[in-house]
């Protein structure tokens, strides 16, 4: 009987083709071709040097096989296969002897902390339809500035993808790809910027995209995105991600936690249940330093109290004490909690990933007032397709 062995995968629903791993390993055991970047099992070694580079986590994924998926097999993949049930070898003499195969998923999964799992009643998401040697063009049809501070430039752009077929669902992502090359004469690897607008399109039945982008000093894609005028052309990668996604259930209760551009996603889910006429009701936590350096402010305090509860915290306000969205939160405990307890709440979580820690905290804090331990009842909502996070 064949060993069970460790396989070395790449998620094909959330890699944007960037090949950035390919380019690190050492040895050339990541290779591509116009579908799926992929490991070859016959060279990798787990040196585990492509796992920091990857910006979006696609590349650590393992499974435990009897019989390794080919390179061939990996190229048609549209989705990571589950792990399989192994049938464990034998004994060999020694009866107390751990189990090899949970000894191997405990290796393979170490540190991983669950794999993320889309809601239940989600569409199906549509993902890698254009690659870097294959970009959709789409032109700009606006670009907008949504803040008044000087120090915080943010900016909506509007992008048409014309005739070209550009599926997306509310929480997917997109990549931007600079124009130019870099000093080696390469040309840039995509951006990847999360989609601020509906299903269907900024403007209903449209079916353009919307983008939310602050401009970063030496940021060269959020520089080259906010100059951009209208009527520019900008390639194009994507769709990506499908488990940061809506519920489709119109009862879902959604808590949405965001910080700055964090908030793209959340506008786009917040327009779509508008436009679904969704019963279940949201309520977000949006922090920013000031009123002037939030992003869609104007708009948010026009949506109807009925549809969001909006909890809007600043960390920067002129003559008041310094608030963050997990004050709030504690602030809020006895909604929070009741959310916490209703198995129709979804949890999305998206901005600076600095925030996460203090809103583990203040969930930890809630989920114990309630005789719950979080990391269980986060865990579980995860495998349920209930809890999100997206950060940066």
């Amino acid at each position: 009987m064949n060993q069970p062995v460790k396989q070395h995968l790449i998620d094909p629903e959330i890699c944007i083709r960037c090949y950035t791993c390919e380019m690190t390993c050492p040895i050339g055991a990541i290779e591509h071709d116009d579908n799926n970047v992929v490991v070859n099992f016959d060279v990798c070694n787990f040196c585990m040097d492509c796992i920091p580079v990857c910006p979006t986590g696609s590349i650590d994924e393992w499974r435990i096989v009897d019989t390794p998926y080919t390179l061939e097999q990996q190229f048609e993949m549209d989705e990571l296969p589950e792990q399989a049930d192994i049938e464990a070898a034998p004994p060999s003499g020694d009866e107390n002897a751990a189990d090899p195969i949970a000894a191997l998923l405990a290796e393979a999964h170490k540190g991983a902390g669950g794999k993320a799992k889309a809601p239940v009643t989600a569409s199906k998401a549509t993902v890698n339809m254009y690659n870097l040697g294959k970009p959709a063009k789409m032109k700009v049809q606006g670009n907008y500035r949504l803040t008044d501070d000087p120090d915080h430039d943010v900016r909506h752009i509007i992008l048409d993808p014309g005739a070209l077929p550009f599926p997306v669902l509310e929480g997917q992502s997109v990549g931007i790809i600079p124009p130019g090359t870099d000093t080696e004469g390469k040309a840039h690897l995509p951006r990847l910027y999360s989609i601020s607008s509906p299903r269907d399109g900024e403007r209903p039945g449209y079916h353009n995209i919307s983008l939310t982008v602050k401009r970063e000093q030496h940021g060269m894609a959020s520089n080259y995105l906010c100059d951009l005028e209208t009527g520019a052309e900008v390639n194009v990668t994507g769709p990506f991600g499908a488990t940061f996604l809506m519920p489709g259930a119109s009862d879902a209760h959604l808590l949405l936690i965001c910080t700055g551009t964090g908030s793209a996603p959340m506008r786009a889910f917040t327009m779509q249940r508008q436009r679904s006429g969704a019963t279940g009701g949201m309520t977000m936590f949006f922090g920013a330093r000031t009123p002037k350096s939030l992003p869609y402010f104007g708009p948010l305090k026009k949506v109807p109290a009925s549809l969001m509860t909006q909890h809007l915290v600043f960390s920067r306000e002129e003559g008041k004490s310094r608030e963050y969205v997990q004050d709030r939160i504690v602030a809020e405990h006895d909604a929070v909690a009741e959310l916490l307890a209703d198995s129709r709440t979804h949890i999305y979580i998206c901005g600076l990933r600095g925030m996460e820690e203090g809103v583990e905290k203040a969930l930890t804090s809630i989920a114990e007032s309630m005789g719950q331990q979080w990391t269980s009842l986060r865990d579980s909502m995860r495998d349920e397709g209930r809890y999100h996070v997206e950060t940066y």
